[in-house]
């Protein structure tokens, strides 16, 4: 675990330290880039990792964040009906322009701009979840509540039955 943060780590910590709370974002040794790596690395369950999951609305171009339970995969028609419009995947350079951070490390908070955001309900079942926190090898553990406090998202069922 590194000391020192990386600068786009460094942009989360401040983040989260902007809500009150006193959350730590660490940088792994080992890659966090994945929901299994990123259990691996911290010692948990895979379905305690919150993956922060960008999509692209397909009329407004807006950015979509969905943070879904390590575990599940997200059901497209289900995030467009909460939004109210279609929803397609959003590539590499449309996720670090609107967000900030690279794919592999796309936190829940700290983005460039305001997105729309949808938190996975599984999620809600758990003491403590980690999140992705700026860089493939940065996490941070947090309660499942101040993962809604700190992005303001809607808890809703986004999960595929497939």
């Amino acid at each position: 675990m590194k000391l020192l943060l990386s600068s786009s780590a460094q942009r989360v910590q401040a983040a989260l330290a902007g809500h009150g709370i006193g959350l730590q974002v660490v940088e792994m040794p080992a890659s966090t880039r994945s929901a299994t790596e990123a259990a691996a690395a911290v010692g948990c369950d895979v379905a305690q990792i919150a993956k922060s999951l960008i999509f692209r609305s397909k009329q407004s171009d807006r950015p979509v964040l969905v943070v879904v339970c390590g575990v599940n995969r997200v059901d497209e028609g289900k995030v467009a009906a909460l939004i109210g419009e279609a929803i397609g995947k959003a590539d590499a350079d449309f996720v670090r322009a609107r967000t900030g951070f690279a794919i592999g490390g796309v936190p829940p908070i700290g983005h460039t701009e305001a997105l729309t955001t949808l938190i996975d309900a599984d999620l809600l079942a758990f003491d403590a979840i980690w999140a992705a926190a700026g860089t493939p090898n940065a996490v941070f553990r947090l309660h499942p509540s101040e993962l809604l406090a700190i992005t303001g998202g809607q808890v809703a069922d986004v999960k595929s039955e497939e």
